[in-house]
């Protein structure tokens, strides 16, 4: 059974899903091959490519999601 294919649009609309699922992947401690063979990760990829503007790329949010995680909380 093969996924179905996404519009731009809906691409879109399932960004913050995408991206709260790469936080997801790295939090468990999933290897960046492992992550980078996700769906959540193809459709980030998609999303940059075809709008490079308004969405970076999934490297780039990984290195920032990481770096997040690392911080301690300053509260």
């Amino acid at each position: 059974m093969s996924a179905a294919k996404l519009n731009i649009d809906e691409l879109e609309a399932g960004y913050p899903l995408f991206c709260k699922a790469l936080r997801l992947l790295i939090l468990k401690g999933n290897s960046v091959k492992d992550i980078e063979k996700t769906v959540c990760w193809s459709h980030l990829e998609t999303l940059n490519r075809c709008l490079p503007g308004r969405y970076k790329a999934p490297t780039y949010l990984m290195a920032l999601i990481k770096r997040d995680i690392a911080k301690p909380n300053n509260y």
